[in-house]
């Protein structure tokens, strides 16, 4: 494992996170795994800050509020098939983790585990949020919300960042 600064590996996290990234939270002793398409990264209230988003009609959504916290995994390597099931299947009813034979190791900042895998990944701790409010969303992204399953979007501190690729 091997510290990196996050601001340096930005662009080519962003150019996965296109074809999808591991969302992990965890509370208590429930933790699911979602596949996310959407973030942001940048430099807020002077802290570095990952932004996710996640809707209030995901599994995910239940462990967030309680957790205050999140990891992301990006993979660098090819998992299209675990990061299509992982975001087409809830936790709910799903060990998400045994189906796509999907290892954790514990969070070095944060409670919640990282998925063990070839990649970038981010600790964070959730600093602030805010549900979308649909009178506030410009006309052209609505159509993104047909079922009115509007997001929440939660800014986390990124704690530690770093890459697995050089690991065995």
């Amino acid at each position: 494992m091997r510290h990196v600064d996050y601001t340096a590996v930005v662009p080519e996290v962003m150019e996965q996170i296109r074809n999808g990234a591991f969302l992990t939270v965890q509370a208590g002793d429930r933790i699911n795994v979602m596949t996310i398409g959407w973030a942001s990264f940048g430099f807020l209230w002077g802290r570095p800050i990952a932004s996710i988003m996640v809707r209030k009609t995901r599994f995910t959504f239940s462990l967030i509020e309680k957790s205050g916290e999140f990891t992301i995994s990006v993979p660098q390597t090819d998992m299209s098939a675990a990061l299509n099931f992982c975001g087409s299947n809830t936790g709910k009813s799903i060990d998400k983790f045994k189906a796509c034979n999907l290892e954790l190791f514990p969070g070095k900042k944060v409670k919640t585990p990282v998925i063990k895998l070839h990649g970038i990944h981010f600790e964070c701790a959730i600093v602030y949020k805010s549900a979308i409010e649909p009178k506030h969303l410009i006309e052209s992204y609505t159509h993104l919300y047909p079922e009115k399953d509007y997001h929440t979007i939660y800014y986390g501190e990124i704690k530690h960042s770093y890459s697995t690729m050089d690991e065995e």
